[in-house]
């Protein structure tokens, strides 16, 4: 008893302490209702520093024709992704170039994320 009014007058609040109920008559923790179901701040923050990585990756190790490709191909340009067919049309070469381009340029990008990890 003592330990309960003692932490009531400190107005400490634990996060597996008991609040109340739920319709099924369970108990709720503030953990409960603190619970996110998003991601975690590490997850987050390691998604976009790789995010970051990539960017800086395709700025530094890509040639310009493959850099306008892979962007194109996937929207990082800030439009929708574009089919190999769309960007051979827009740059006038046939779309079996246009895929090997993007898949030279991804091998190059993938190269430079297992030197760092």
């Amino acid at each position: 008893m003592y330990f309960r009014t003692k932490k009531k007058q400190d107005k400490e609040v634990y996060l597996e302490d008991p609040i109340g109920k739920d319709k099924d008559d369970n108990c709720i923790t503030l953990s409960d209702i603190l619970e996110n179901d998003e991601k975690n701040i590490d997850e987050e923050l390691d998604s976009k520093i790789k995010t970051k990585k990539l960017y800086d990756s395709i700025e530094k190790k890509l040639k310009p024709r493959e850099r306008e490709i892979i962007k194109l191909r996937f929207g990082l340009n800030g439009e929708s992704p574009k089919t190999q067919r769309e960007i051979s049309k827009m740059l006038n070469i046939s779309r079996s170039y246009v895929s090997r381009i993007e898949t030279k340029a991804i091998e190059k990008l993938a190269e430079g994320f297992k030197e760092k990890s």
